[in-house]
């Protein structure tokens, strides 16, 4: 399955507002409060789930259970931090132009020009 940056980025949104300390997001059980992943069908959203937790960008609470639920407990620091450079829907649009031009929506490429952007838009503040 081809990589959809757009998802990741709605995953890490879904976790971050539904998890907390000893507060798990159960997925699908819990799909209702996560309003922007109905943009995509559940091999999709699976897909890119274990792709996060294999980037060490979440973590989970423990293997999937028997009934098919995948009990995520938290964004790692990567994941906060990834997140945080991609908030902005400005930051993504131009994270994702910038990915298209030099042809790689890796999630190392989307990292590493999410900085790039933040960091630009930091120095420009800055009078740099």
């Amino acid at each position: 399955m081809k990589l959809n940056p757009n998802c990741i980025r709605d995953i890490l949104i879904a976790v971050e507002s539904n998890t907390g300390y000893h507060v798990y997001l159960d997925y699908p059980t819990q799909l209702d409060k996560c309003p922007s992943l109905s943009n995509y069908n559940d091999n999709e959203i699976r897909y890119h789930i274990y792709q996060c937790y294999k980037s060490g960008l979440i973590e989970f609470a423990g293997k999937e259970d028997i009934g098919g639920n995948i009990a995520i407990s938290d964004l790692t620091p990567s994941g906060h931090s990834f997140l945080a450079n991609i908030r902005s829907d400005n930051i993504w649009n131009d994270v994702k132009n910038i990915s298209l031009k030099v042809g790689s929506t890796s999630l190392t490429a989307l990292s590493q020009i999410a900085t790039g952007v933040v960091s630009a838009i930091i120095k420009n503040q800055l009078g740099m």
